[in-house]
C-alpha cells in the first residue's frame, strides 16, 4: 500500500519511487508542467512535489544551468492553477550533484474536497493515478465535479423523461412506507424528484419503469462461477448470469433473491446432537454490500455497471467510481458521507440503507460473528470500489455436499452410516479428528471409531496422517 512521505529528507526524496502521493521534478521544468502535477495531487488525495531533483534521483537544485527561479514555483499554485489549491512551500538546503550548496523546494499540495483544480493556461484537469498525473477527458472531469459537489448528479433534470415514465407500483410501495396518500405528482415534486414535468436523475433511478432508457449502465449484473477464478474459451466456467435493470427498489429485491438462490447452506452436528444449518455468508454482510454498491455508486460514469461475482471461495461486489469525496479505504468505517443523499434517503425510508460507515462496520461484525475473514475493500484501477467476502476453506468444503456425495458413491453404495456422518461433521467443524476425539463425540468405543475412520479413508473422504499405526499423534483430516 502506498503511503505519503512524512519526512523532509533529500536522501529519501532522491531515492524514493514516485507514487500516488509523491513526485519529483527538475527545476528546469516550466511552471505549466508543475501546475499539471499540482492539479493532479489536489484533485486526488493531496501529495508532495519536490522541485530540484531529476527523474533519476540526481539532486541538481536551482544552480544548474537552465533552472528557473525558485519564486516562480512558489507562486505556481496561485498563478498557474484555477482555482488556487492550498499549497505550502519549504526550501531545504542540499549539496547538489556538482558539490555546490544549493536548495530544493518541497510543495505540499492539499487535497481539494470542494473544487476541481484546473491548469489555468488551457483549463486542462489532471488527476493522480498510481505514479502518474493523468489528463481527464470531459466525462471524467464531470464525474470529478460530482464527487466534489460542484455538481449534483442526482438533482440534474433528465429532460427526456416525464411522469409517464414512472413505475406506479414502485411509487405506491414508497407511499405506503411513508404512510401518505398524496398524488404521485405532488409527492415526487415535494421530494425533488420531479421538476417542471421531468424526472431528475435520482427520480429516474428510483421510480422510472426503465432507468436504462436514460442511463444505460444503471444495472446490476450477477454472475456465478464454478471454481475460484474466471476462465474463458473452452474452459469458460460461468454457470449462471442475470442482469437487473429496473427501478432501484425492484433491482434490490430481484438481485437479492437471485444471489440468495446461488448460495449454499451446510449442516453440522451441534451440542446435544442437534443438527444446525449455517449459511455460506451472513446475509446481512452480502446484502448490505449490494445495497451500498447501488446506493453510493457513481452513476455519472456511463461505461460500467455494478457486478456481483460469486466464486466457490468468495463473493465480489464491484461498483463503478472511487469512494465518494472525503471517504477513503482507511477511514470508511468511521466517516459519514453519501454520494447520492436523495437515493440514500428513499432507500432508508424503505428500510434498506444505513449511513455508509454504520453499514460497513456491521459487515465487519457479521463476518467476525461467523468466524470468517474480515471483508476486504479495494479500489481496483482507481476506478471502482470492490468488496470481497471470503468464506473459510473448511466451511467451503463442508458446503460442497455434491462433492461429498460423489465421493461416497465412488467408495461404495453411495451412503454413509450414522457414525460416518458424525465423523465427517466433526472434521468439517474442527478440520481434523483423532480416534479418541470421535469416541468422545459419539459416545462409542475406540475400536468402532477406528474402524469408522479407516472406512472413510478407504472411501476417499478422509486422509490419514501419522508415522505408524501406533503413532500417538496420528489424526484424520479432509483430503487436500
Amino acid at each position: 500500500m502506498q503511503l505519503p512521505i512524512t519526512v523532509d529528507s533529500p536522501k529519501v526524496f532522491a531515492s524514493e519511487k514516485e507514487t500516488y502521493y509523491f513526485d519529483r521534478k527538475s527545476a528546469r521544468k516550466d511552471t505549466a508542467e508543475i501546475a499539471k502535477h499540482i492539479s493532479a495531487f489536489a484533485n486526488a488525495a493531496g501529495g508532495k512535489l519536490v522541485i530540484g531533483i531529476e527523474d533519476d534521483g540526481s539532486i541538481t537544485g536551482f544552480k544548474r544551468s537552465g533552472a528557473r527561479e525558485i519564486e516562480d514555483f512558489k507562486q505556481s499554485a496561485i498563478v498557474d492553477c484555477v482555482p488556487s489549491p492550498a499549497v505550502s512551500c519549504r526550501e531545504i538546503p542540499v549539496v547538489n550533484a556538482s558539490g555546490e550548496n544549493d536548495l530544493i523546494l518541497v510543495l505540499d499540495v492539499a487535497a481539494s474536497t470542494d473544487h476541481v483544480i484546473a491548469r489555468k493556461k488551457d483549463n486542462e484537469v489532471f488527476l493522480r493515478q498510481r505514479d502518474k498525473s493523468v489528463r481527464l477527458d470531459r466525462e471524467q472531469v464531470r464525474a470529478l465535479e460530482y464527487d466534489k459537489n460542484q455538481r449534483n448528479f442526482e438533482e440534474e433534470v433528465c429532460v427526456r423523461s416525464s411522469l409517464d415514465d414512472v413505475d406506479r407500483e414502485i411509487l405506491a410501495r414508497y407511499k405506503a412506507f411513508l404512510g401518505t396518500d398524496v398524488s404521485d405528482d405532488r409527492l415526487l415534486r415535494s421530494r425533488g424528484f420531479l421538476v417542471d414535468g421531468h424526472l431528475t436523475n435520482a427520480g429516474v433511478l428510483l421510480f422510472s419503469e426503465n432507468p436504462t432508457k436514460f442511463l444505460p449502465c444503471a444495472r446490476v449484473r450477477v454472475l456465478k462461477y464454478e471454481g475460484n477464478a474466471k476462465a474463458t474459451g473452452s474452459r469458460m466456467n460461468l454457470v449462471k448470469e442475470r442482469t437487473f435493470d429496473g427501478p432501484i427498489p425492484r433491482v434490490i429485491d430481484e438481485a437479492k433473491a437471485m444471489i440468495s438462490s446461488q448460495l449454499r447452506e451446510f449442516q453440522f452436528l451441534g451440542d446435544g446432537g442437534i443438527f444446525k444449518v449455517i449459511p455460506e455468508y451472513p446475509e446481512f454482510a452480502w446484502f448490505e454490500g449490494l445495497v451500498n454498491a447501488i446506493t453510493h455508486r457513481n452513476y455519472a460514469i456511463s461505461g460500467d455497471h455494478i457486478r456481483v461475482s460469486i466464486f466457490d471461495d468468495r463473493m465480489e461486489i464491484q461498483s463503478p467510481g472511487k469512494l465518494p469525496n472525503i471517504v477513503t479505504l482507511d477511514n470508511m468505517r468511521n466517516t459519514r458521507y453519501s454520494r447520492n443523499p436523495g437515493i440514500a434517503r428513499v432507500l432508508a425510508e424503505m428500510g434498506w440503507v444505513r449511513e455508509l460507515n454504520e453499514g460497513v462496520q456491521r459487515i465487519y461484525d457479521e463476518m467476525q460473528g461467523f468466524f470468517l475473514h474480515d471483508p476486504i475493500f479495494t479500489e481496483p484501477n482507481d476506478a471502482s470500489v470492490m468488496l470481497t467476502l471470503e468464506n473459510s476453506i473448511t466451511s467451503r468444503v463442508m458446503r460442497n455436499q455434491d462433492a461429498i456425495d460423489a465421493a461416497a458413491a465412488h467408495g461404495g453404495d453411495g451412503s454413509l452410516n450414522e457414525y460416518e456422518v458424525s465423523a465427517m461433521q466433526y472434521v468439517y467443524s474442527k478440520s481434523r479428528v483423532t480416534t479418541r476425539e470421535l469416541s468422545s463425540f459419539i459416545g462409542k468405543g475406540s475400536t468402532l471409531c477406528a474402524k469408522t475412520l479407516k472406512g472413510l479413508v478407504s472411501k476417499g473422504l478422509l486422509a490419514w496422517h501419522g508415522s505408524s499405526a501406533n503413532d500417538p499423534s496420528q489424526y484424520y483430516s479432509l483430503p487436500k
